[in-house]
């Protein structure tokens, strides 16, 4: 069932949202695929910015900053928990979304060695950690352990989007994570997917998920109140997975977690070349949210 549909079911929708449903409903051609401009959504924007911005108890249920490295290794693909235990000093992680950056925190605990295996510990040092967020989300047990391991161990950025980041200024990685951060709530994903790219290292892997999209594996319930969807210039479902097999100089693994609450991919990206090139998704909706519901089309 079609997202729009979904949603009508829960409430009707904003003024904003039927401009872009007209907008959708007009031009599914391969004409309106190349030349339509996407519909400004400037109040769901607005609603996803004080998401951001909120504090306490405004922080609205869904908006989790505080993961744990522990609720990592369960939400993303199995190799993740190897890969980071397998860097070594003079490698690095980035974690897009970091919220207070408790996962990095976990990691450069002093315990962390010896939940690995014996070969983690020969390896002489943990990696630098960046800590990514559009919020400033640090605590005060950040900024004591920020103190006593250095800059050069730890650093948390905060203030822009991925897509602002220059290559001097963050650098290469040979980890990058995403857990519910901009993969999930970007409205320009074929960028946001190029910038992974463009910070990643080569033979480096990127590991995220999404939830409440069309499994890989199709088993995904077709009543689903699906929150990402991509469609190709007839309108037809694409999974989120095909079209990241489509990006050139990748190699792409999909787990698909039909049991869970919401039909949930969890996803490897290795970089395997420099020539990287990501095919270019249109936006077609979005509505404010935690995550927000986004639609997509690809263009020709």
């Amino acid at each position: 069932m079609a997202w729009w549909v979904q949603r009508k079911q829960r409430r009707q929708p904003t003024a904003m949202q039927l401009v872009a449903l007209i907008a959708l409903q007009v031009c599914l051609g391969p004409v309106c695929a190349q030349n339509a401009n996407p519909p400004q959504w400037a109040e769901e924007t607005e609603k996803q910015e004080n998401v951001y911005r909120s504090r306490g108890t405004d922080v609205p249920g869904g908006y989790v900053t505080g993961r744990t490295l522990a609720k990592y290794v369960e939400l993303l693909p199995s190799g993740f928990s190897s890969a980071l235990g397998n860097l070594g000093p003079t490698a690095r992680w980035l974690d897009i979304g970091a919220g207070e950056g408790r996962a990095i925190l976990d990691y450069h605990a002093p315990d962390f060695d010896s939940k690995q295996s014996p070969k983690r510990t020969r390896r002489g040092g943990k990696a630098q950690a960046v800590a990514l967020s559009v919020e400033d989300r640090r605590t005060d047990l950040w900024r004591r352990r920020a103190a006593k391991l250095g800059a050069d161990r730890i650093r948390y950025l905060s203030g822009k989007r991925l897509r602002d980041y220059t290559l001097a200024e963050l650098g290469k990685f040979q980890l990058i994570t995403d857990v519910y951060g901009g993969f999930s709530y970007t409205n320009d994903l074929s960028t946001f997917v190029e910038k992974v790219l463009d910070f990643l290292d080569l033979d480096g892997g990127f590991y995220t998920m999404v939830q409440s999209v069309h499994l890989q594996d199709g088993k995904d319930d077709p009543g689903t109140w699906y929150l990402t969807e991509l469609v190709d210039p007839a309108g037809r479902d694409v999974t989120v997975c095909s079209w990241l097999k489509s990006v050139r100089c990748t190699r792409v693994a999909c787990e698909s977690q039909s049991t869970w609450e919401a039909p949930t991919e969890l996803i490897y990206v290795r970089k395997v070349c420099n020539d990287v090139s990501v095919p270019r998704l249109e936006p077609l909706a979005f509505e404010a949210g935690t995550p927000p519901g986004r639609r997509f089309r690809l263009q020709r």
